[in-house]
């Protein structure tokens, strides 16, 4: 039995051995093909796809094919004074010049959909006035903000001193968010290596070891990168510059964390073997299992985002599972052979010798971990009940973010908004859409006249095929509550007129349907992320009450974590509310990434426990895995927060709740609640096995 061969000592001597360099280059190769074969990732250019094909405002888009006017979509110009006063004749003259600058943009709409200018309207308090100018209703991205900077740049053109012109509406809000990833990937792409190099540089103590864990990790990316353009070319999902970049971070943030474990499992056998190569094969092979079970955790977990109706949401889970294989590879097949090439120098001048101090039984985390073992009763307590104070601070929380307080940062289409609500019915800019069939129609004018927030109802069209148009304009702000309520009334209201087949779609019903959507996604894929967390590590450790109890204890530390980082969102940036989809996606980073360092930790105290007893074991495993969970902790965090550079709200929220949620997981859950439930429960942590020989009454941190 001792000599047979387990797959884990054949990968661990092929990736250390001599002529492991062979499976480096071909790596690298097979990388280089791959970039060039697939193509750069033009993600950055892309709209978010957000809208479930089964809502209702998206059988709106489709009927609206229908009609004559499809093709067309109509940004507003928006134009008052800077003293605040009435517009003169000649500020209208000056207005309407502006507008036809702005039509002789080439928008690539066909003459006949805007043969004639629609002439300005004013305010009824005469400070403002507004024009629609019809763009190409296909246009997104890159190509959208394109044309929007073209036309406000059109407006502006001799704009007398005296007066403020500004483009709003929906097409133009969607510019100033492709717009805000302008540059994106390279931003994000380089404060993350740089974030990633201070911080290994700082763990490492090291002014070369550091190169070769990023160079591998940012070469896996940029593979990542490739992967996720050919992704979307296969199964037909968007990735939007959201996605790329919430993937660039991952791949990062969890491709360090492999490599911090192994260099540091690879430091600690160097105090036990001369030799590198044979140190660096007991690294692979040990740490190796918890790498692998680690990385197939977050990948399941991400891949359950398959199962959402969100199409932004499950375009993450593929793009964001598929980085994440890359970097454990990279993590596993190309960081080996770099280390063995380069041998113990990499270390200078803190080069391992055989017989340093064994972390294990000395050193600051050491002595954290006896503390804990000494009084784990209370230190759970304390503890716990300080993450359930932390919890209940999200009660109360405000869950969607309106269109205009989606940036961090100005933009034009939100205070031409500004400026359109304080003169106009603040739904003026991005009028509801009502389609139903032409034989009610009558019903249905009726019916949204009287619909409670409903200005005006305006019938635009009819089409040869029975179905006749409105255009609604509300009393409400675009993708507010009060907005979501009145598309809740129409529907209603709508729903009562028989074989009317009425729906209401816009800007406004599709915020509604995804938030909607959005909902449905977490009360679904949560439960599972937790099933799969928990299976996973069934397996792992072949026991059942550990898993359940650090199961318990992670979505513990994701409620807190949200709870904390929503009141900081709030009282400390002055965030209304947390957007859509930050619940979700920061409850499946936490809990998935989160389970990382469980792993690190639980594994390792497996390993100990049949030698030296539960409590010794896991205080050995703290004391072991401390510096190396806490560095990955640190590293993972900062590099969420680094999301923070990107201007929108959503992506900055996502790092304040994963970035303190990885902080409270690292210092407070893995450091202290767990070793703390471990001393407690004792031997029957291991449930319905058996691997602790010392009995627990005699058990003691002494016997270390």
């Amino acid at each position: 039995m001792g000599n047979r061969t387990s797959p884990w000592d054949v990968v661990a001597a092929a990736v250390t051995g001599r002529t492991s360099w062979a499976i480096l280059i071909t790596l690298l190769v097979l990388t280089g093909a791959l970039i060039g074969g697939i193509g750069a990732n033009d993600s950055a250019g892309q709209s978010p796809t957000s809208l479930p094909t089964s809502a209702d405002s998206a059988f709106v888009d489709d009927a609206l094919e229908q009609f004559p006017n499809s093709a067309v979509a109509p940004v507003v110009l928006v134009v008052s004074r800077t003293d605040g006063g009435e517009l003169t004749d000649p500020d209208l003259a000056s207005a309407a010049a502006a507008r036809d600058r702005m039509r002789a943009v080439d928008r690539s709409v066909a003459p006949a959909l805007d043969a004639a200018a629609v002439p300005l309207e004013s305010a009824p308090d005469k400070r403002a006035a507004i024009t629609p100018v019809l763009i190409d209703a296909e246009l997104s991205g890159f190509d959208l903000s394109d044309l929007v900077t073209e036309l406000r740049s059109a407006a502006t053109e001799n704009q007398p001193p005296d007066l403020i012109m500004q483009v709003t509406g929906g097409p133009a809000f969607g510019a100033d968010i492709a717009n805000s990833f302008a540059g994106a990937n390279v931003t994000l792409l380089g404060v993350t290596a740089l974030v990633v190099a201070a911080l290994l540089i700082v763990t490492y103590r090291s002014p070369i070891l550091w190169l070769v864990p990023l160079i591998v990790v940012g070469v896996a990316d940029r593979l990542a990168s490739s992967i996720g353009t050919g992704l979307a070319q296969l199964t037909g999902l968007s990735f939007d510059g959201s996605t790329s970049g919430i993937t660039s971070v991952l791949v990062f943030g969890a491709g360090t964390n492999y490599a911090l474990l192994l260099v540091s499992r690879y430091r600690e056998e160097l105090r036990h073997e001369a030799d590198h190569r044979i140190a660096l094969r007991h690294a692979v092979r040990r740490a190796g299992p918890a790498i692998v079970a680690s990385n197939a955790t977050v990948v399941l977990a991400l891949l359950i985002l398959l199962l959402a109706s969100v199409p932004s949401t499950r375009s993450l889970g593929a793009c964001a599972a598929a980085g994440l294989i890359v970097a454990a590879v990279f993590v596993l097949f190309a960081l080996p052979p770099a280390l063995a090439l380069c041998g113990k120098k990499l270390f200078w001048p803190y080069v391992p010798r055989i017989g340093d101090r064994d972390t294990t039984t000395d050193g600051v985390w050491f002595r954290v971990a006896t503390g804990v073992a000494r009084r784990p009763a209370t230190v759970a307590v304390a503890s716990i009940g300080a993450l359930a104070v932390c919890a209940v601070a999200l009660l109360g929380t405000q869950i969607g973010l309106s269109q205009s307080d989606q940036f961090r940062v100005t933009a034009e289409s939100v205070d031409g908004l500004d400026t359109l609500a304080a003169h106009f019915p603040a739904g003026r800019s991005d009028p509801a859409v009502v389609v139903a069939r032409t034989s009610a129609a009558a019903d249905v004018q009726r019916a949204l006249d009287s619909t409670a927030g409903v200005v005006s109802a305006t019938e635009v069209g009819r089409s040869d095929t029975g179905l006749t148009r409105w255009s609604v304009v509300t009393t409400a702000p675009p993708a507010s509550e009060s907005a979501f309520d009145v598309v809740t009334a129409m529907r209603s209201e709508l729903a009562n007129i028989p074989d009317a087949d009425a729906l209401v779609g816009g800007s406004d019903a599709k915020a509604l349907d995804t938030r909607d959507a959005a909902s449905r996604d977490r009360s679904v894929v949560i439960p599972l992320i937790l099933l799969e967390v928990l299976a996973v590590l069934v397996l792992l450790l072949r026991a059942l009450a550990a898993p359940l109890v650090l199961v318990g204890t992670t979505v513990l530390s994701a409620l807190a974590a949200l709870g904390i980082g929503s009141w900081v969102s709030a009282n400390v940036f002055g965030f209304p509310a947390l957007d859509t989809n930050v619940p979700l996606f920061a409850f499946l980073f936490l809990v998935a990434l989160g389970v990382d360092y469980t792993i690190f930790l639980v594994t390792r105290a497996r390993e100990e426990t049949p030698p030296h007893g539960t409590r010794t074991g896991i205080v050995r495993a703290v004391a072991s895995t401390g510096a190396v969970i806490t560095s990955a902790g640190i590293v993972l965090a900062a590099v969420f927060c680094v999301l923070g550079v990107l201007p929108l709200i959503t992506l900055t929220q996502l790092g304040i709740v994963v970035g303190l949620g990885i902080l409270l997981d690292t210092f407070v859950v893995r450091t202290v609640v767990v070793p703390a439930l471990f001393t407690l429960i004792g031997p029957r942590i291991w449930w319905p096995n058996s691997i602790d020989p010392v009995p627990t009454q005699r058990e003691g941190v002494r016997a270390t």
